[in-house]
């Protein structure tokens, strides 16, 4: 029988997200910022104090570190559990003060630093399915960073069982912490002889018992608009406003479909996120997502069609697009290797709980591993109004994600 430690995982995530790892998508460092690696050094040390071999800190903010194999086997695979430190820069990741609330009631929890900031079981049901156990806040002016510092607490109390208890047979577990997930730059840096895997998991999911195999595919897209410009007190007639010709693009896409806020399920999407310029040059940038390729090529041919048009009806104005692959759904890659799906919705059938195998409306970093030679699903945490002031996550789905590791780690073995 696995006993996951709780008091000790609670206050191992409870310390990790009072470092501020808040990363910066503006910044062209790497990692985007310093602070990220403050985490990075505690996480380092802390594997280091375990008992964990081939522990490293490199000089982009990756930690790395084996847990050696005690199977008799030869023919075990490697395997790799792999989380973020960074938080989101949606939110205020400054001064995080976590709150334990035990033996959650069901009733409505107000937020000590900001009381309009409320958590409901009406606008967050999962919440019911947590009552009469133990779950953790932010104190409402900041986001809790349970994304993903909740996957780095789990793999880390897992390391520590699978340490202090030999007897329970595994290969090589591998252990891989990255910075700058949050602005698309997981990967960015990552050294894959390290890793060192046949086979990976990031732990940067939600609700307990899910499973997902599938994301979206993604690309970035610039539209970028040169007007003409003119001296504006003597510009009758010959200037064309850039920014103008942005605003009217932008008001061109429809509002009842195509957004993210008219989209779900496996519905794709484009979505400007930025506007820069002035009235000579102006640049829009897109996101663009689908679960195929060919919806990938249709949203970009639409979307370059629009622009097309507004841009035609100004005399000089020209444009340029600008299309960069971002990911690709992870399911491709998965499909080719079965067994690292199977093992997991088996470790968490284990571990007590039903498997909900979802797709992705997003990415995660094994979205990107996957194609770089890392076969790589994602597993629940618990994690819940990620990126948010209201984000919350409950003990119970921790617990249960570190003994789904656990589990998963004696599967692997059990079938080599």
């Amino acid at each position: 029988m696995i006993v996951i430690d709780k008091e000790a995982l609670v206050a191992r995530f409870m310390r990790y997200v009072q470092v501020d790892t808040q990363s910066d998508p503006e910044s062209s460092t790497f990692p985007t910022t310093e602070k990220q690696k403050d985490l990075s050094k505690i996480l380092a040390e802390e594997l280091k104090a375990m008992g964990a071999q081939q522990v490293e800190l490199d000089a982009f903010g990756y930690v790395y570190a084996t847990i050696p194999a005690n199977t008799t086997k030869s023919n075990v695979p490697a395997i790799c559990f792999c989380s973020h430190v960074d938080t989101a820069p949606d939110c205020s990741g400054t001064n995080v003060q976590p709150i334990l609330h035990k033996n959650y009631d069901g009733n409505d929890i107000v937020l000590p630093k900001d009381t309009t900031q409320v958590l409901s079981i009406k606008k967050s049901p999962y919440l019911q399915q947590h009552i009469g156990g133990d779950i953790i806040t932010a104190s409402g002016d900041t986001l809790l960073g349970a994304d993903d510092k909740s996957g780095v607490a789990i793999i880390m109390q897992a390391a520590q069982y699978l340490i202090s208890n030999p007897t329970i047979l595994h290969g090589d577990i591998k252990i891989v912490f990255t910075p700058d997930e949050e602005v698309g730059k997981g990967v960015a840096k990552i050294d894959m002889e390290k890793v060192g895997a046949q086979f990976g998991y990031t732990l940067d999911g939600g609700e307990a018992g899910s499973l997902e195999d599938e994301s979206f595919s993604a690309d970035g897209a610039s539209i970028i608009i040169n007007g003409v410009i003119a001296h504006p007190g003597y510009a009758k007639g010959k200037l064309v406003n850039a920014l103008k010709i942005a605003g009217e693009i932008l008001a061109a896409l429809p509002t009842d479909e195509w957004s993210p806020e008219t989209t779900e399920k496996r519905q794709g999407f484009v979505h400007p996120v930025s506007l820069n310029g002035i009235a000579e040059k102006t640049t829009i940038g897109f996101i663009v997502r689908d679960y195929t390729r060919e919806g990938l090529v249709a949203h970009h041919n639409r979307l370059k069609a629009i622009a097309e048009v507004v841009v035609g009806k100004y005399k000089g104005a020209t444009m340029e697009y600008v299309q960069t692959e971002q990911y690709r759904n992870m399911k491709e890659v998965l499909d080719q290797y079965p067994a690292v799906v199977a093992n997991a919705a088996k470790a968490i059938e284990r571990s007590g709980l039903q498997v909900i195998q979802e797709n992705i409306r997003g990415g995660t970093d094994g979205s990107r591993l996957s194609y770089m030679g890392l076969p790589c699903p994602n597993i629940f945490t618990g994690m819940q109004n990620i990126h948010g002031k209201q984000e919350w996550i409950g003990v119970n789905d921790m617990l249960k994600a570190a003994e789904t590791i656990v589990h998963l780690c004696m599967i692997w073995e059990e079938n080599a």
